[in-house]
């Protein structure tokens, strides 16, 4: 691997990539991994069973909340310290659940772990991309999408299997024990990236904010963001009503069934890594709308004439190839659309994409695209090819500016 600017051995380099990704596989985990266990949690804390939808927004809520704060930070001050902060502030929160006496306080905790996965996405990215050269970044994050593509897919079989044997209390207390396992390896191995090599200002506030005001005045930064956004899977917040409720099927053989999916996007991030080295990355994102748009043209089609389980995950998987192709490169594209700090154009980027995923995924939800498999390709199809629209201007305007 090759670093950008700064001269680091590559035995650090190593550990701290191993320490990133294991800190977003903890922080993804932490939302995935407890879902099975919230009825028993509303229950022993004598609470209503309508909290258990709580715990997932309030995690997303805690991973959008400090976004705006954390990346600016982090530019001024140096990521290594604000990423410390972060993982502490993870691992502790996941600790003191153990000791959780109602759902007011669980619910507040959920929040702040939630605000761990703002740090990775504010914090770690940035410092990968001043890290590595372009070609390495991508590749990185990439492999790092799959962490995040993988969790929906794992964490809720791996909670059932944990739950036979721990408690919920017991699992929060080994996410605590496993976050504070990552801060030391972190401590250990994250170079200082950002801050330190520049005189410290005082931190301005207004000043923060009128740059996030340009920013979003900057059409090549929202267009990117707004279609990293809408490349959402709808089917990973879906898939356990359409599976399990709709059509019966078990836990085990709902896992089964996101095997095509979630490979496809793996298989996607392979080819990106065979292709990278030689290929413009606005060229690679063309060659990746061929399976995404073909896999939801394929979706749509199966929609009209009656949706199969196979035929239903056979159109997502090609067109999981697709997103996998293109979406740490256009992330790349994204962050650096800007000449601002990273820190704040990656906290923006975050906040601007989830917001986008979440409430699309909850208007999809709303229109009914869990009733059946039929409705989901229909509802799905259309929502995933609304992201050509911005994703065309986007690359129209980096033709011209490369032209130029």
């Amino acid at each position: 691997m090759r670093t950008s600017s700064i001269n680091i051995r590559p035995f650090r380099l190593t550990g701290f990539c191993l320490a990133i990704a294991a800190f977003e596989l903890l922080t993804y985990m932490a939302s995935d991994l407890v879902m099975p266990a919230m009825l028993s949690v509303t229950e022993q804390l004598h609470a209503s069973p309508a909290h258990v939808p709580y715990a997932f927004t309030l995690y997303l809520i805690g991973g959008m909340l400090l976004q705006w704060l954390v990346g600016p930070l982090s530019d001024q001050y140096g990521r290594r310290p604000l990423l410390l902060i972060g993982s502490a502030l993870f691992a502790l929160a996941c600790l003191v659940t153990y000791w959780v006496p109602s759902i007011e306080a669980f619910n507040s905790l959920r929040l702040i772990q939630g605000m761990g996965l703002g740090f990775v996405i504010a914090v770690s990215y940035p410092a990968l991309q001043e890290l590595f050269c372009e070609a390495d970044a991508v590749r990185i994050m990439a492999w790092l999408g799959n962490i995040a593509l993988l969790s929906p897919l794992l964490g809720p079989l791996l909670g059932s299997l944990l739950l036979q044997w721990l408690s919920w209390r017991e699992l929060f207390l080994v996410l605590g024990i496993a976050g504070l396992a990552v801060w030391l390896g972190l401590y250990g191995f994250m170079p200082h990236t950002q801050g330190l090599r520049t005189p410290i200002k005082p931190f301005d506030l207004r000043a923060i904010l009128r740059r996030y005001g340009r920013l979003l005045r900057n059409r090549a930064f929202v267009l990117s963001s707004v279609a990293l956004g809408l490349t959402l899977i709808a089917w990973i917040g879906l898939s356990p009503l359409l599976l399990i409720q709709g059509q019966g099927l078990s836990t085990l053989d709902y896992g089964f069934w996101q095997i095509p999916v979630f490979g496809a996007v793996i298989l996607g991030n392979l080819l990106l890594d065979r292709l990278i080295a030689g290929t413009a990355l606005t060229q690679l994102i063309r060659y990746a709308l061929w399976p995404f748009c073909g896999g939801l043209v394929a979706l749509l089609i199966v929609g009209i004439y009656g949706a199969s389980t196979g035929w239903l995950v056979g159109c997502l998987a090609l067109y999981g190839v697709g997103l996998g192709m293109s979406n740490a490169a256009l992330y790349r594209l994204a962050l650096f659309s800007s000449a601002d700090s990273k820190g704040l154009v990656s906290a923006m980027i975050g906040m601007i994409s989830i917001s986008i995923m979440g409430g699309l995924g909850s208007m999809i939800a709303a229109f009914g695209a869990g009733d059946s498999l039929d409705s989901f390709a229909l509802i799905a199809s259309v929502a995933g090819l609304a992201c050509l629209l911005p994703l065309q201007h986007f690359l129209h305007g980096c033709r011209n500016t490369a032209a130029v």
